[in-house]
């Protein structure tokens, strides 16, 4: 149990620092800098560990059992005002981040298909899993999640700011739903059973 609790953070906080490596990079390449500035574009665990996001919650929710683990580090700094074309890089630096979860799951889960069942079918099966949920929860529409970025893109630049406005409260909002109705969880517990059918496991 303790073993499956270490390893199951282990791969989340890497699988974690990738997706915001990614959110760095991409927007490096769009003309902002200060992920590199600030020595985010590394995989230094202590240059994107939060203690609540990154340890603290997804270690709760593996002590009271639930059927989703989530977790976070800390988010790369993204000035869009440095960024080409601000609300459209924006979005795709938001896409990276859930596009390198989703590699990561698809590289683990074609692993899967060549080895003999052993103690590293479940440690990639679990690289799947895990990546597929990061992937799955940011894009949620719901600020400040990746998924919010991308769907500010199809709305009027006002309405998006008033949107996007809402990221400040808007983990409060995602937990609130997650306790109050099973609606949410039920549709990320959906989509991730789907992917992972999708990918053969």
């Amino acid at each position: 149990m303790i073993l499956s609790a270490i390893i199951t953070l282990t791969i989340l906080l890497f699988s974690a620092i990738l997706h915001e490596i990614a959110h760095g990079y991409v927007a490096e390449r769009l003309g902002d800098p200060t992920a590199r500035l600030m020595g985010r574009l590394t995989l230094n665990p202590k240059n994107h560990i939060d203690p609540m996001m990154s340890i603290a919650l997804p270690l709760i929710l593996l002590i009271t059992g639930s059927p989703i683990i989530i977790g976070a580090a800390k988010p790369v700094p993204v000035d869009p005002f440095n960024l080409r074309d601000g609300r459209k890089d924006m979005a795709l630096v938001s896409l990276a981040g859930p596009l390198t979860n989703v590699a990561l799951a698809i590289a683990a889960s074609l692993i899967l298909k060549f080895i003999p069942y052993s103690i590293f079918y479940d440690l990639l099966a679990a690289i799947t899993h895990l990546n597929l949920l990061l992937a799955i929860f940011n894009l949620l529409p719901i600020p400040p999640l990746d998924g919010s970025k991308i769907f500010a893109l199809l709305l009027p630049e006002k309405l998006a700011n008033a949107y996007l406005s809402l990221g400040s409260i808007g983990i409060f909002i995602i937990f609130f739903l997650l306790m109050i109705s099973s609606t949410l969880g039920n549709l990320i517990f959906n989509l991730l059973t789907f992917s992972e059918k999708l990918l053969g496991l």
